[in-house]
């Protein structure tokens, strides 16, 4: 099997990325693109698509004459997301209920396994692909299609769980009770569990 070659501008906004995803970049912060390609020894062409592969998915801004920056998910912006969130996964948990979901557990079992010191930006990946496997498991590509328009702030969301979940174990422990609930049934039951998982811990 062949590698893919990534090109500097991937590995520059995957660089970007976790950083992001991790915290390290803290809400407002700003990046220049100078100081950008001081930092990694890159020219600013190269700078300025990997800034704009960011801004595109939603985890930088950009304003007019303004440097791409982190974007602040505050609490009303979570508390609103999980509103939003809420009614498309009661349909998940009233399609999938009784039934198993391998793609989700299979996320679970890899965040798992992420080494203790592994960047946080690799538990949000676990957690995203745990949420999306459940609503792709549904087969419905327009609850696809809305639940993808609010990955960007899911994910900004997300690494505030950081501060919320001091040990890993606890948010992987929560993530199969709610799929075990899932699984299990039935449906008011898996309704419930979903409701409960989703009240914004702040």
């Amino acid at each position: 099997m062949k590698l893919r070659p990534v090109s500097t501008v991937e590995a520059l906004a995957d660089a970007l990325r976790t950083r992001v995803l991790s915290g390290d970049l803290a809400p407002g912060t700003s990046l220049p693109e100078q100081e950008i390609s001081d930092t990694y020894g890159v020219a600013r062409p190269t700078v300025r698509e990997a800034l704009a592969a960011l801004v595109h998915e939603g985890l930088l801004r950009r304003e007019r004459n303004r440097s791409a920056y982190v974007p602040e998910i505050t609490t009303s912006d979570l508390a609103d997301l999980m509103y939003v969130r809420g009614p498309l996964e009661e349909l998940m948990a009233e399609a999938l209920y009784g039934h198993r979901i391998p793609e989700a557990e299979a996320a679970l079992t890899r965040m798992e396994a992420l080494p203790p010191d592994e960047p946080w930006a690799e538990v949000v990946a676990e957690h995203m692909a745990f949420h999306q496997a459940l609503i792709v498991a549904v087969g419905s590509p327009r609850l696809e299609r809305l639940y993808a328009a609010l990955a960007a702030e899911t994910r900004l969301g997300l690494v505030r769980l950081r501060a919320v979940y001091r040990e890993r174990a606890e948010l992987i422990a929560e993530h199969r009770d709610l799929l075990a609930a899932i699984e299990r049934g039935p449906a008011e039951a898996a309704r419930r569990a979903v409701r409960e998982h989703l009240e914004w811990r702040s």
